[in-house]
């Protein structure tokens, strides 16, 4: 019996399958193309999408959106690596003045927008429901640690360009992304039935090689005059972001198609692997525990103009549940 040499190795190749037909909702599916020096993530949302938007009754456009803002959040936020909470948050002076994207790792999706219906005109472009404003993404990694935060300019662009400006400036991470989100019609037993569906996909350049490595923008800040030494963009990254752009909306919310077949359309000439898919679910955090909590942190006169019919009641913004307190479980002094 002879052992091996401690220089050699094992190479073990990765087991091949065909990719499975089956379609997988409401799911982050990773994935990497390793001869591109490619990862990434697929996401597909059905019934948690539905029931995210039709707890408030959006009108389209903003339900639209906002499940754009939805799965850009799932794609960000299931790349943590801890029991923390990721947050897309945009404020701007457009008809959707407002959103809120909490993604609380590993599987928990909340959101909320806010809109002004006299201003939802027929026609408006994403750019134009959102306005002008900002973009912020914060990584909450817990009570006793630091958050960390990117803010991003919205001005008359989409999310898609939001994010790659993000990642371009805060992460330096050559990036892009797609998102789709259309509305399903069914027949059903009582009639048409309505569904919303989306999908999204992420791509990231991340060679091994440091002098490989990309820069998206040159240094905004340099001289004028100077000219600045930026790299080639490198082929493998050009190939990928010219497969990425062939990605079709319908093909990323299509129920009938796979991921992994998607993901085999765009990739089966260099090979791409696929890992374990990561789950995903609406499920608000509030409770009455809570929400009792932040009553406590208000003032004692705030809490008193707050009683109304001899109660308080609070209605939660990302989920619509009411919960009721009489003045004294308020901390309402008589």
């Amino acid at each position: 019996m002879t052992s091996q040499s401690p220089e050699s190795r094992i190479l073990v190749d990765p087991p091949v399958r065909a990719p499975s037909a089956v379609p997988i909702d409401d799911a982050v599916l990773p994935f990497e193309v390793s001869p591109l020096d490619l990862r990434g993530r697929l996401t597909r949302l059905g019934p948690a999408l539905d029931e995210l938007l039709d707890k408030h009754d959006y009108p389209a456009p903003v339900a639209k959106l906002l499940g754009e803002a939805i799965v850009l959040t799932t794609l960000l936020g299931s790349a943590l690596k801890f029991d923390g909470r990721f947050i897309l948050q945009t404020q701007t002076d457009g008809p959707v003045s407002l959103m809120i994207v909490d993604f609380q790792a590993p599987d928990r999706i909340r959101a909320y927008a806010r809109f002004d219906a006299e201003k939802l005109v027929p026609g408006l472009t994403t750019g134009q429901l959102l306005g002008k404003g900002h973009m912020a993404m914060t990584v909450d990694q817990g009570p006793d640690m630091s958050r960390y935060q990117g803010l991003v300019a919205l001005d008359g662009g989409n999310l898609e360009d939001a994010a790659h400006e993000y990642f371009a400036r805060s992460e330096q991470i050559p990036t892009r992304v797609r998102l789709a989100v259309g509305e399903e019609w069914r027949t059903g037993e009582n009639g048409p039935m309505h569904r919303w569906r989306a999908g999204g996909m992420l791509l990231q350049f991340l060679p091994k090689a440091p002098e490989r490595a990309q820069r998206d923008i040159s240094g905004g800040d340099a001289p004028e005059g100077v000219e600045l030494d930026v790299p080639p963009e490198d082929d493998a990254w050009l190939e990928g972001q010219s497969l990425i752009a062939t990605v079709e909306d319908i093909e990323l919310i299509d129920p009938d198609l796979s991921g992994e077949r998607l993901l085999f359309r765009l990739f089966n000439e260099r090979g791409v692997r696929v890992f374990s898919s990561l789950p995903l679910r609406a499920k608000c955090s509030c409770s009455r525990e809570a929400v009792s909590a932040m009553l406590n942190n208000f003032a004692p006169q705030d809490r008193a103009d707050m009683v109304k019919d001899d109660k308080v009641v609070v209605t939660c913004e990302f989920c619509s549940s009411v919960y009721e307190f009489t003045p004294a479980e308020a901390g309402v002094e008589s």
